[in-house]
């Protein structure tokens, strides 16, 4: 681990605390007001992230965005878009670990901002308290992120989508945006490494609500693939590819 790396993880998890700190006020006040605080964590990580380690970020793509409710199904490389997606969209409700909400002060504020918890037990009444979770926020017209795969996994990882991602997608009746994106080279997965670049996050094409679940599948998980294996090429190729990594 660099020592620039070193000081951003400790600057990481310092600006945490502080925000968790400050935000217990936004306990009692309205949700979308509340919801500033949220995108505020992305979006000073990404400012601390460019600052100290030099790891840009780039978005394509906001126009494939359909307004309305939506779901986003994200490509999950690593930890870092479990904390700046929120920054880029308005009004986002983010699926997340169950386990999490147990967590004080983290916890509470997730339940503010109405996030999706998920019991990965795939039991039936986990599948049925996702789904009504995931109802009040499509009738709230807001962005629903669930990432298909369940866990992180490793840029060039063969995928593993699960079906949590198709129950909702024919439950909600709204579009899915599929999101690649190549995060893990630059922040890798149970590592405290970080590395310069530029992480790219591109919304693709949305998929029209209506497909069975067969084809929705099948187009979800070639479009993921294929555009976050275009994007994992590119920073490859470009003049500074994450160490350990070969320029192709």
């Amino acid at each position: 681990m660099t020592p620039r790396a070193l000081l951003f993880n400790i600057v990481f998890y310092l600006n945490l605390l502080v925000l968790l700190l400050a935000g217990l006020p936004l306990l009692v006040m309205p949700r979308r007001v509340a919801m500033k605080g949220l995108k505020l964590w992305g979006g000073s990580t990404m400012f601390w992230q460019r600052l100290i380690v030099g790891t840009g970020v780039e978005l394509r793509g906001l126009d494939n965005l359909p307004p309305g409710p939506v779901l986003i199904a994200a490509k999950h490389q690593s930890a870092w878009e479990t904390v700046a997606l929120h920054a880029f969209f308005d009004d986002p409700a983010i699926v997340l670990k169950k386990e999490l909400m147990w967590i004080p002060i983290m916890g509470w504020l997730s339940r503010k901002f109405a996030l999706i918890p998920v019991d990965r037990s795939a039991s039936t009444s986990a599948m049925r308290a996702l789904r009504a979770h995931a109802r009040r926020a499509r009738d709230n017209g807001r962005q629903i992120i669930i990432f298909p795969e369940g866990t992180r996994r490793p840029p060039g990882a063969p995928p593993d989508y699960k079906p949590g991602v198709a129950l909702l997608y024919g439950d909600l009746d709204i579009p899915c945006v599929p999101l690649a994106l190549n995060s893990g080279l630059f922040w890798p997965r149970r590592r405290p490494d970080r590395h310069p670049g530029t992480i790219i996050v591109e919304l693709l094409p949305a998929i029209p609500a209506g497909l069975s679940r067969k084809d929705f599948m099948a187009r979800l998980q070639d479009d993921i693939e294929t555009a976050s294996d275009r994007l994992i090429e590119e920073a490859l190729k470009s003049s500074r590819p994450p160490p350990g990594q070969k320029a192709h």
